[in-house]
């Protein structure tokens, strides 16, 4: 048996992959297959013997769809794209001015003191006559298709709901003005629907395009980690240095790597030491040393030092083919949102239809033709989905741009929706609820530091910190400004912070995984990483806090110690006890040692933390929740994050961490500021309460005027008025959402 992942193009609603499940099921070899639509992939599992893609294509081609490789697809979408753009910037101006225009009629047909429009109406007919049919046969295109699919096929989705309401209205209008003697013979009103096509059609492409531009960029994120890994690798082969491709390293190659260089794939140091950035798997800010012995990730980058190490996981094997596959694993298996539009559409529409002719012959035996055809049209009229096809897009454009407002960025919809009914939120540690970057938290003089004779002035600039700390902090910043080390920039950067200037340094020497040494005015100075057997009260304690402490010795005696360490941030205590006020309960979960994530907990009131964590069970911890019936919302920055983030019900991303977290996400949030998760769970159950409001709008027009379009009561005139009253109930309230206080 073959397993093959292949896209999916022409995908539209939830009815579209349970048309195309139903038909490949059929063919003789399908063994099984899943239709993803949020993914717009097939996962498809079948005896290549008995049946191929092109059969495959062949089944469902018919139906609008098509089974596509990975780069035809990429393709396919930004064509399709910009096809939607074209058709959008020719409609939506029409629309908006088609509608003011509607609008403008129905208020002076219903209020005496306002003017008619300025021109005839045979006139006006005529100009939206061109229009609409150029928007009809062009723009409409795709509901025009998804009427002659239901016809053949018996499917239905919304597209085919929009496509017989417009059509029904566009074919009786363009009847009624180009053969003005047959409205006369059957005695029918003089109104038109082109106002009405054109209307819907161009809100509805709006919305559509907004949605492909969205499901364009779900694929990013995984381009972003395929961009994270090295291109290539110098080994040794033969007792020779070659530089080869990353596909060619085999399990057991000897590879070097330098300093700034990126680890090609997984393995094990043999000779050398180095400090190495694995933030991207760990999302730790601080650099790890290594020394012979140590495993290595490939696409972490060393920092410091040469050495060599074997080769021992490489190509879909490494750590970060791992990441990459369990993402798109947790995108795969996201259950799509299930508009209630759509879900409706398949019984809507069949109902509406069966519903018109009925009435057609009812009214042909007891009325007449005249009454039988006003309530043909009348009852399709009133049942063309305009509201409906408002009600969530209008909602969804004004809560995004709430959002960005606000520094919230959305991607989807589904996130959207998804949010507001959270009730847990996993927070990772590095970057989220702490700063993300190591900085000097304490420093500490001994009682006898006077005894060191250094020249040292003090800047006018107002510190809290003593004379003697400064010295320190000035002896410790000179020598650490010679050293790369990333705990040396964080003792520099609080130096320059201080304002304090720095002392020639002399003799300069690096020990790496030992500490640094220099000369000041004579003096020898050496700073390093505590003895394992020191027993400091200070160090254990600022340890306990999970810091990491270095001590600064002068001539040989001790003259104090800096701790370093991730501050957490200044609202993340308020923001964390607000959510728990809200129901929501907060966990923290890291790749950090328990020691220093427990205290970063404790500082910021969560109660509940997983530690030491790696990526692959990030999104296992995520899943267990979720196992529970929990819905759970990831809040991360790191690349080591973005498997959580996808599996999540709703990904939250710090847009001060990595691209990979951003694009995994469906939320981020701007400038890294904690404290917009309140404000993006406020927008979410706004905006998602205003699509419900305006859904009760759109259906209770179809309810109540059905019956009444049925009976003869609302004739196509009034269930013209009575479907732009919709659409403006539903515009008017997705638009309250900008008044709304986040």
């Amino acid at each position: 048996m073959e397993k093959q992942i292949f896209n999916v193009k022409g995908m539209h609603c939830a009815s579209c992959s349970a048309v195309i499940t139903d038909k490949i099921k059929k063919l003789d070899g399908i063994k099984n297959i899943n239709v993803n639509l949020a993914t717009e992939k097939a996962k498809v599992e079948f005896d290549e013997n008995k049946v191929s893609l092109e059969k495959m294509n062949q089944e469902i081609s018919k139906l609008g769809y098509e089974f596509i490789s990975d780069k035809k697809q990429s393709n396919s979408k930004l064509e399709e794209l910009a096809i939607q753009k074209n058709k959008l910037y020719f409609i939506l101006p029409i629309a908006v001015v088609v509608f003011l225009i509607m609008m403008f009629d129905i208020l002076s047909q219903l209020f005496s003191f306002m003017p008619n429009l300025p021109l005839p109406m045979e006139f006006l007919n005529v100009i939206l006559l061109i229009i609409s049919t150029v928007v009809m046969f062009w723009i409409g295109q795709p509901f025009l298709q998804g009427v002659a699919r239901f016809v053949k096929y018996k499917v239905a989705n919304m597209d085919t709901l929009i496509g017989i309401g417009t059509s029904v209205a566009y074919i009786y209008s363009a009847v009624i003005t180009l053969f003005p003697q047959a409205r006369l013979y059957f005695n029918l009103p003089s109104e038109t629907y082109f106002d009405v096509v054109i209307v819907v059609i161009g809100f509805v492409v709006l919305g559509k395009y907004l949605e492909a531009k969205s499901k364009l960029k779900t694929g990013l994120a995984i381009e972003k980690l395929l961009g994270l890994q090295a291109k290539t690798a110098q080994v040794l082969r033969d007792g020779k240095e070659i530089e080869i491709s990353i596909a060619e390293v085999l399990v057991g190659d000897v590879v070097l790597v330098k300093p700034g260089g990126k680890i090609p794939v997984d393995g094990k140091i043999i000779e050398g030491q180095s400090s190495i950035d694995e933030g991207m798997i760990t999302g730790e800010a601080i650099s790890v040393d290594k020394t012979i012995g140590d495993l290595v990730f490939g696409s972490t980058i060393n920092k410091q030092g040469s050495f060599k190490f074997q080769a021992l996981r490489v190509g879909d094997q490494t750590l970060l083919a791992n990441i990459i596959k369990m993402v798109e694993d947790a995108q795969g298996s996201k259950a799509p949102i299930q508009d209630m539009a759509d879900k409706v559409s398949a019984v809507f529409v069949p109902i509406v239809l069966v519903l018109s002719i009925l009435g057609f012959i009812m009214w042909l035996i007891i009325g007449g033709v005249n009454n039988a055809i006003l309530s043909f049209v009348g009852v399709l009229v009133i049942a063309c989905p305009c509201a409906l096809g408002l009600a969530t897009p209008t909602a969804i454009i004004v809560g995004v741009g709430k959002g960005a407002e606000n520094g919230i960025l959305i991607k989807d919809a589904e996130s959207l929706e998804k949010l507001a009914s959270v009730n847990i939120i996993v927070m990772d540690k590095t970057g989220t609820i702490t700063e993300g970057k190591p900085a000097v938290t304490d420093i500490k003089s001994v009682p006898e530091f006077s005894i060191f004779n250094f020249q040292f002035s003090i800047n006018d600039k107002i510190s809290k910190l003593s004379k003697n700390e400064l010295m320190l902090l000035t002896i410790a910043g000179s020598v650490e400004k010679m050293s790369e080390h990333p705990l040396a920039l964080a003792i520099v950067e609080k130096a320059k912070e201080e304002g304090l200037k720095f002392l020639p340094v002399n003799n300069f020497k690096a020990e790496h995984g030992v500490g640094v040494f220099g000369e000041i005015n004579g003096q020898k100075i050496y700073i390093h990483k505590p003895n394992k057997d020191e027993n400091n009260l200070d160090i254990k304690n600022l340890q306990d806090q999970g810091k990491t402490v270095i001590e600064i010795e002068i001539d040989g005696k001790k003259a104090g110690l800096i701790s370093i360490a991730d501050k957490i941030k200044e609202n993340a205590k308020e923001v964390i006890a607000n959510l728990r006020k809200k129901g929501i309960e907060v966990i923290m979960l890291t790749g950090d040692n328990h020691r220093s994530a427990s205290y970063i907990a404790e500082l910021a009131g969560i109660k509940i933390v997983i530690a030491e964590v790696v990526p692959q069970d990030k999104a296992s911890k995520i899943k267990e929740l979720q196992g529970q019936g929990k819905k759970v919302a990831m809040v991360g920055d790191g690349i080591n994050d973005a498997p959580a983030l996808a599996q999540a019900d709703v990904g939250i991303a710090m847009a001060t961490g990595t691209d990979v977290a951003i694009e995994s996400a469906g939320i981020t949030l701007l400038h890294g500021d904690i404290s917009k998760i309140l404000k993006a769970i406020n927008l979410s159950k706004s905006t998602i309460r205003t699509i419900k409001q305006n859904l009760f709008w759109a259906f209770i027009y179809n309810v109540v005027g059905i019956p009444l379009a049925l009976s003869g009561i609302l004739n196509p005139v009034f269930a013209g008025m009575a479907m732009a009253l919709s659409s403006v109930s539903v515009v008017s309230n997705s638009l309250r959402l900008k008044t709304k206080k986040l």
